[in-house]
């Protein structure tokens, strides 16, 4: 089977690309060559999807499926229809499980769930992104398939404030200093490791009968924010010194996590798995948050370059505590 990845070497997608090489896929990975990451065993095709002028290499190939993992707005999406249509048997779409209804009228989430976020421009696009897939698809037979992760991580830090791809949370609780957790702590959430999560997308490769389909991809482990927290600090050998502030206090003092809060983080969320496992039937997330975490900030103290502590999100937490406890 020969698969093209449009990236393929990031956070979520390296996973996918090491185990799809290792069922025995034919990979190709199209990237403007700037990461230093690499893919043992796949093929790299330089050139940045943009520009039609680096794109005479890629335009040579047929392909069983292509996977688009840094499509974000209709623009990407019309621009991979006129490039791939009649040169793939199946596109597969990375959309965002943040598309879904928010707020939630019922608290399991399936893929019949409502996609309406209009809290966020970044899952706002990605639903516009869908809609066009799913007029190409009703229109043109454009053979695409729709995939919604949800938090998903290996090397980065999946916390609401001071982590993803920033290490300013892992620092100040090394320190001992106060950390911000959103609400009370106590709604419920589920983080995925990436390698489980490639379980998953790596099953739907070529497989004809999610063609029209979408799936969302998770761990069916739940966890309050007050656990993730405590685990996190557990697998740094600390005590998390844990301030609890609700939401919409965080994003008034520090507008830019409305996104990552109101629009995603701030309720309950249970996803129903059984779509996935019906059509992979091999899925099963195995990798708890406990064991799956201490893998990235292993890998974090292997690249000190990658422990970014971020100024201004530095001082985004301290203008939140001390705006909180001056009330």
């Amino acid at each position: 089977m020969k698969v093209l990845f449009i990236g393929g070497t990031g956070n979520i997608s390296a996973a996918s690309s090491r185990l799809a090489v290792e069922k025995g896929v034919e990979l190709f990975l199209l990237n403007r060559g700037n990461s230093k990451a690499t893919i043992n065993g796949a093929t790299a095709i330089i050139g940045d999807i943009n520009k039609p002028e680096e794109l005479d290499e890629l335009k040579k190939h047929n392909w069983d499926v292509v996977v688009n993992w840094i499509a974000f707005t209709p623009a990407d999406i019309e621009r991979d229809i006129a490039l791939f249509k009649g040169k793939t048997k199946q596109y597969i779409f990375i959309s965002s499980a943040s598309c879904y209804q928010t707020p939630l009228s019922y608290p399991v989430i399936t893929e019949s769930t409502p996609l309406c976020n209009n809290l966020w421009d970044y899952s706002h696009n990605k639903i516009l992104c869908e809609q066009h897939l799913q007029k190409a698809y009703a229109e043109e037979n454009f053979p695409m398939t729709i995939v919604r992760p949800s938090l998903t991580y290996d090397t980065v830090i999946p916390v609401a404030i001071g982590g993803f791809d920033k290490y300013n949370v892992v620092d100040r609780i090394k320190k001992g200093k106060e950390i911000i957790v959103h609400g009370d702590g106590t709604s419920l959430w589920t983080v995925t490791h990436a390698d489980d999560f490639a379980k998953g997308l790596v099953g739907l490769l070529g497989l004809t009968q999610a063609i029209g389909h979408a799936f969302h991809i998770t761990s069916d482990e739940v966890l309050s924010w007050n656990m993730i927290y405590k685990i996190l600090a557990d697998a740094l050998g600390k005590e998390a010194k844990v301030v609890h502030i609700a939401s919409d206090f965080i994003c008034k003092i520090a507008p830019s996590f409305t996104g990552t809060l109101l629009a995603d983080k701030a309720e309950s969320v249970l996803f129903d798995n059984t779509k996935i496992k019906t059509f992979v039937p091999g899925f099963k997330a195995t990798i708890p948050f406990a064991e799956g975490i201490k893998r990235t900030l292993k890998w974090l103290e292997e690249h000190p370059e990658k422990q970014n502590i971020d100024p201004e999100t530095e001082e985004k937490i301290k203008n939140i505590l001390r705006a909180y406890q001056s009330i």
